[in-house]
């Protein structure tokens, strides 16, 4: 358990720290990294993905667009929506932040077996998927 809140204060301190190299918070850097890696998304799906209300994901979609990390662009299959997709130049910038700790990642990576990484990621999933559960109801009760 020690372990975990340690690891869970080290990855938060250290998107925090990337975030204000971005100049960016660090939810405004959380959801460049989910619309990077889930593609184009409208604001309800942003909101349902990071747990905020659809209130508070416009607003945080407001404050990408106007800081160049993002883009609203019309939704190719439904005229009154729009998607919300990340600006590739200033997701590179992101990618350069984080590139150090990639190579770290995959040498720590390289110390294990196939076996292993499959328990490792089993764990991981597992615990990410009921962080987002508990996020949920969080902020669904406030």
């Amino acid at each position: 358990m020690i372990a975990g809140r340690a690891l869970s204060t080290a990855s938060v301190m250290f998107h925090t720290a990337v975030a204000e190299k971005l100049g960016l918070s660090p939810t405004e850097h959380k959801a460049v990294e989910l619309l990077d890696r889930l593609g184009p998304l409208t604001a309800g799906e942003l909101a349902a993905h990071s747990g905020l209300t659809a209130a508070s994901a416009t607003a945080l979609i407001d404050r990408l667009e106007r800081k160049k990390f993002a883009k609203r662009t019309p939704h190719p299959r439904d005229r009154r929506s729009v998607l919300v997709r990340v600006v590739p130049k200033r997701v590179n910038s992101v990618s350069a932040q984080l590139s150090t700790w990639v190579e770290a990642l995959n040498e720590i990576f390289d110390s294990y077996d196939d076996e292993q990484l499959e328990t490792i990621l089993g764990f991981l999933d597992q615990a990410a998927r009921r962080q987002r559960e508990l996020t949920n109801k969080l902020t669904d009760s406030a």
